[in-house]
């Protein structure tokens, strides 16, 4: 029997480990450490930098290469393709280094419930012959870095937040009735498709890390500015996470803008 722990880790800050967190990982016989590539080696190596820090004795640390997501079919359905090449990754490597059973831990970048795939991932494995119980570890999310580094709260006065997706937002455009909407998964620049109304934007990357950047402002004037700040940093970096938060303004808010 595998008991494969996904554990929450925040945004690459080892401050925000839980102290769930630091025992789940002390507790694992086996970490998996995602690859991938050249590119976004940064974040495997922030993975092994945690486990270095956070480690009270030596518990194997195995990387596996992430296969790459087909981009000539329908989304959907290159996702769930994709997933079930990464489940086969998992199998083959948890039968490969540790056969008799055990615990095995995966870092999960913020919280495996949030626009994370972990879980729908580790659902495939006992359709795979893997006896598994799943167990999740809470992590600090983005969302939570990203208000407490602007200082404000996430939501207004008694009023709702919508969650949604880069492509989500550009494709549909602003939700019906939605006060704030905080976006993730962006491959850059959903926003633009917002017009008229006068918006309010919160953006930031690299959130709890050393490279960290905020801006906030108007969207109408911040816009180009996150658009290349956000390309310098990718270009530099070889990869960049980042997330925000939009208001539609009616009424005066009385939220700071910072």
């Amino acid at each position: 029997m595998i008991d494969l722990h996904l554990i929450g880790i925040g945004t690459g800050n080892p401050d925000h480990l839980t102290r769930e967190a630091i025992r789940v990982l002390n507790g694992a016989d086996l970490l998996l450490v995602p690859q991938k590539g050249d590119d976004k080696a940064d974040l495997a190596d922030l993975r092994r930098m945690i486990c270095a820090q956070v480690l009270e004795h030596d518990v194997p640390i195995v990387g596996f290469d992430v296969p790459t997501r087909a981009a000539d079919r329908p989304y959907l359905d290159a996702v769930n393709d994709w997933h079930d090449a990464i489940a086969e990754c998992w199998r083959a490597k948890i039968a490969e280094h540790l056969p008799r059973g055990g615990h095995v831990g995966l870092m999960v970048w913020g919280d495996p419930s949030l626009y994370d795939s972990s879980l729908r991932i580790a659902a495939r494995l006992p359709a795979a012959g893997l006896p598994m119980r799943t167990h999740v570890v809470p992590g600090i999310t983005s969302l939570q870095v990203l208000t407490a580094a602007h200082g404000i709260a996430l939501s207004r006065l008694a009023g709702p937040v919508t969650i949604t997706t880069g492509r989500r937002l550009r494709d549909t455009g602003w939700p019906d009735g939605a006060e704030r909407v905080a976006v993730m998964l962006d491959n850059g620049g959903a926003f633009e498709v917002l017009e008229g109304d006068d918006y309010f934007i919160w953006w930031g990357a690299y959130l709890g890390m050393a490279a960290q950047m905020l801006i906030s402002g108007p969207l109408r004037n911040v816009a180009g500015e996150i658009l290349a700040r956000r390309a310098q940093a990718r270009a530099a970096q070889g990869w960049i996470m980042d997330i925000y938060l939009i208001e539609r303004r009616r009424a005066r808010c009385h939220e700071p803008a910072a």
